[in-house]
């Protein structure tokens, strides 16, 4: 079932922002993501072998903005880099 097929009171679960503490070069700061995100986050983490502190950690020493969006525009890139590109992809695969 795809996301837009999901309950109402599940998407809207899964779109919710979620506030959580963190700790970042030894001082803890709170960071908001929507729950999706979060799931992203935590399996980035385990396949890199990274507690997920440690992987907010490297995304905030690279960042020039706010952390959230950071975070977002990181697991973005990181999804991106894991998907052939288009214009590779087999056609026969659909859309």
């Amino acid at each position: 079932m795809s996301e837009a097929d999901a309950p109402a009171g599940r998407r809207a679960q899964s779109e919710a922002v979620r506030k959580r503490s963190v700790k970042i070069a030894g001082h803890s700061t709170s960071l908001s993501l929507e729950e999706v995100f979060w799931e992203a986050l935590k399996e980035v983490a385990a396949a890199r072998r990274l507690s997920l502190n440690a992987l907010i950690e490297e995304i905030d020493r690279g960042r020039a903005g706010n952390l959230s969006s950071a975070v977002r525009v990181y697991l973005l890139n990181h999804y991106r880099a894991t998907q052939a590109p288009l214009s590779r992809r087999d056609p026969s695969a659909g859309s």
